[in-house]
């Protein structure tokens, strides 16, 4: 039994596109010898379709893209993901479901059982649970009796032992596992975040290990709207063992012989921790010699086990892929960016570029009368390293008329952010007039910390359609800056945007530590907030500063008027600022008390207290 892990990329709401993609992989899987093509979660209609699925044109367009995909299923078979109608009169109106098509047919479809409804997923809004789960029995090419588990994506993801709370009616792997499966196949769209995949890893070779079937997990790969998924498909045999994976963050093929998948010893897997290194022999592709065919389906052969990428190397590819497919699949060719001499919008640069070509992209430099020398070379510098079209629109003079225009009517007050912001919104203005006039995307360069905090401007440095660096916290910045340059070999991005203090030079002799804490304190305690949900009396109780806590996660609340106004981001985060945070604005309410602090001795106060 040879199945092919077809890893592809689909557009949301592209039927034609996406049928295209499917039938080109079942015939040269068809070509290669296989006997099985299974391809991801949802794939006629591209994942995730969101409130598309209350459109019943669109689901009856998905209804005619599987049908034709069955048909293209001569001397082969196919799992894929599509959105089913629910007849039944009872729940909601569609299932998520998976098609088992051959001999021009779907023979059996499956539900999937577990619909998750946390972060970015609301699932339970448009699909009906599967209330029961029954295996797939079918008679291969040389008349072989084979039983399969088709699995949806979180119908895996059910280990009681890596999850804090039991969320559903049943666990469809335990039902499957009185099946005497010959294999479990999970057809999927796993969105990504750093760390994901050995937190994959962990859990299912778990569930695999305890019921004793080798699994064939098959993930989406590209970046739709926010969400950026991984690929890295990959095969576990029935010991749990790494025994095949894909390439991450691109389209690939692997074709897996079952037959051969027990013959020889594969690289051990623990299951027991999350924490799995890429640099372990479990993803060595020289520490495994079984499983696949020789034959693979992409233009350039797959390895057995191809390394995934460590922690920031992977944050680099995810940016970059998430970047590529917003621009290509919404219509763009080409990008605009502020370049400022600093480390965000240098990153940014270098991402757009990677992604998309330097021909692609635009740059501008706008200094002030508050604009180091330095900041307008550094810009010019890393253009010239990346080979990007740049150029230089000084705002000193839109400045000065904007504010001799507006200073009668400020009462006599002092200046203040108000003229500050003045410049960030001249620059917006100018960025969006480019985007305008040439149809260029404009990207926004603000990072995860000022997000979090509002050290931002609405309508100045927030304008843009995609802020690429919005979920990567601005340490996060300094160790990618740093890789990059490893990787280019050389300064691409000058030495002095890595070391210079960081300034939104709107003011004489100004730093963003004049108004934030040290980065590194401010983005542990944004961590804890907001990725892990702590409570300010929790950070305190771990021994940060009670006033430093309290007025970052003022900060947070406070802004969340401005990131409801921003531009579309990039997720690379387990928890990111987007569709999967989900704050009131007009609300009033109070963090958890702090709990008393001692009263300090006056009478020995230092400065620093």
């Amino acid at each position: 039994m040879k199945i092919v892990l077809a890893q592809l990329n689909p557009i949301v709401g592209d039927f034609a596109g996406n049928v295209a993609k499917a039938i080109e992989s079942i015939r040269h899987a068809r070509r290669n010898g296989a006997d099985l093509v299974v391809l991801p979660e949802l794939f006629t209609f591209g994942y995730p379709p969101r409130d598309l699925l209350l459109r019943q044109d669109l689901v009856e367009q998905n209804l005619a893209a599987v049908h034709e995909i069955a048909e293209a299923c001569n001397r082969i078979a196919a799992v894929v993901g599509y959105v089913e109608k629910n007849d039944s009169g009872k729940g909601l109106p569609l299932y998520n479901a998976a098609a088992f098509c051959r001999d021009g047919r779907i023979v059996s479809r499956h539900y999937k059982a577990l619909l998750p409804n946390y972060d970015v997923f609301d699932e339970r809004r448009y699909f009906e649970p599967a209330h029961e789960i029954h295996p797939c029995d079918w008679t291969t090419s040389d008349g072989s009796p084979f039983k399969m588990g088709i699995t949806i994506c979180e119908d895996l993801w059910n280990d009681q032992q890596f999850i804090d709370q039991w969320w559903y009616e049943f666990d469809p792997i335990e039902r499957l596992g009185r099946c005497d499966l010959d294999v479990l196949i999970n057809i999927s769209a796993s969105p990504f975040w750093m760390g994901k995949q050995q937190q994959r890893l962990a859990i299912f070779s778990r569930q695999v290990r305890q019921y004793g079937f080798p699994l064939v997990y098959v993930n989406q790969v590209g970046g739709n709207d926010e969400l950026i998924f991984d690929g890295a498909s990959f095969v576990l045999d029935s010991q749990g063992r790494l025994v095949a994976q894909a390439r991450a963050f691109e389209e690939d093929h692997l074709v897996v012989d079952l037959n051969r998948l027990e013959d020889k010893p594969a690289a051990p897997l623990s299951p027991q921790s999350s924490a799995l290194s890429p640099d372990s022999s479990v993803l060595n592709p020289q520490s495994s010699v079984l499983c696949l065919n020789s034959s693979v389906l992409s233009p350039q052969p797959s390895v057995l086990i191809t390394p995934y990428p460590d922690e920031i190397d992977s944050a680099i590819e995810a940016l970059v892929l998430g970047t590529r497919d917003y621009v290509q699949k919404c219509g763009f060719k080409e990008v605009v960016l502020g370049l400022s001499g600093g480390i965000d919008s240098a990153v940014t640069a270098v991402i757009a570029a990677r992604a998309l070509g330097p021909s692609a992209v635009h740059s501008v430099a706008m200094p002030s009368r508050f604009s180091s020398d330095h900041s307008l070379n550094d810009a010019k510098t890393l253009a010239q390293n990346l080979g990007i079209d740049f150029q230089v629109i000084p705002i000193h003079e839109m400045h000065e008329v904007s504010e001799r225009v507006m200073k009668p009517h400020f009462g006599g007050r002092t200046p203040d952010v108000t003229e500050e912001n003045m410049q960030a919104r001249i620059r917006g203005q100018i960025l969006m007039a480019l985007s305008n006039k040439f149809g260029w995307l404009l990207l926004t360069t603000g990072n995860k910390s000022e997000l979090a905090v509002g050290y931002c401007t609405l309508y100045g440095d927030m304008c843009g359609g995609l802020a690429v660096i919005s979920d990567v916290a601005k340490t996060t910045i300094y160790a990618v800056a740093r890789r990059l340059n490893e990787q280019a070999g050389s300064p691409l991005i000058p030495e002095n945007s890595l070391t210079k203090a960081p300034s939104a030079e709107l003011k004489p002799d100004q730093t963003d530590q004049d108004s934030l804490p040290p980065y590194d304190v401010l983005d542990e305690i944004l961590h804890r907030y907001v990725e892990r949900l702590e409570s300010p009396a929790q950070m305190i109780e771990a021994g940060f500063d009670q006033r430093l806590v309290l007025d970052v996660v003022r900060k947070v609340d406070l802004n969340e008027y401005k990131r409801r106004q921003a531009a579309q981001g990039l997720k690379i985060t387990a928890r990111a600022f987007g569709v999967g945070w989900r704050r009131p604005i007009a609300a009033r309410f109070n963090p958890t008390p702090a709990p008393p602090q001692p009263t300090p001795n006056t009478q020995n106060l230092t400065p620093e207290t």
